[in-house]
C-alpha cells in the first residue's frame, strides 16, 4: 500500500504529472464559480507535486544539500481561463515539461474536469539563491526534466 505522500503528491505519467484535486467553497467567488487567482494554487500543488515525485524537494534546496541555498521562482505565466470549475468538482491538475534549459524550465499545465479543459497556462520557472542570483540547474536534473513528448 501506498503511504500518504506517495497518494497526496500524485502521479507520474508517461506524459508528466497528474494531481486530482477537490473544489472546496473557500475556493470559489461570489458566483459559485472558483475564483481566478485560486488556479494559481493548483497550478502551483501540481508544479510541487512533480518536482517532489521526480526527486527535487523544495525543503532540500532551501536547506543547502546542493551546495547553497536555492529556491523555485516562477518567471512567466501565461494563462488561458475556458471554463469555470464549481465547488465539489474533482479537478486533475496535469503537468508535463514542456522545453528546458540550463538555468530555466518551461511547463505546460492543465486543469480539468474529466474530459473538460477548464485552464491551460504556460509556466517558466528558475532556481535563484539566497541573494536572488540565477542558478544553474544540478547537472543531475537534466534527464529529469527531459521534455514529455506531447
Amino acid at each position: 500500500m501506498a503511504d500518504h505522500e506517495d497518494v497526496l503528491s500524485g502521479r507520474l505519467t508517461d506524459g508528466g504529472h497528474e494531481l486530482q484535486a477537490r473544489v472546496y467553497y473557500a475556493d470559489t467567488d461570489f458566483s459559485g464559480a472558483v475564483y481566478h487567482a485560486r488556479y494559481l494554487e493548483f497550478l502551483e500543488r501540481g508544479r510541487s507535486d512533480f518536482l517532489r515525485l521526480v526527486g527535487v524537494h523544495h525543503t532540500e534546496l532551501e536547506a543547502g544539500k546542493t551546495g547553497e541555498t536555492l529556491y523555485w521562482v516562477v518567471r512567466r505565466m501565461e494563462i488561458d481561463f475556458r471554463s469555470p470549475a464549481r465547488i465539489d468538482d474533482i479537478l486533475t491538475v496535469a503537468t508535463r515539461v514542456a522545453e528546458t534549459g540550463r538555468a530555466r524550465i518551461r511547463m505546460a499545465q492543465e486543469i480539468r474536469r474529466g474530459e473538460t479543459v477548464l485552464i491551460k497556462a504556460k509556466v517558466e520557472a528558475a532556481l535563484i539563491n539566497a541573494e536572488g542570483k540565477p542558478r544553474r540547474f544540478p547537472r543531475e536534473w537534466a534527464e529529469l526534466f527531459q521534455p514529455a513528448s506531447s
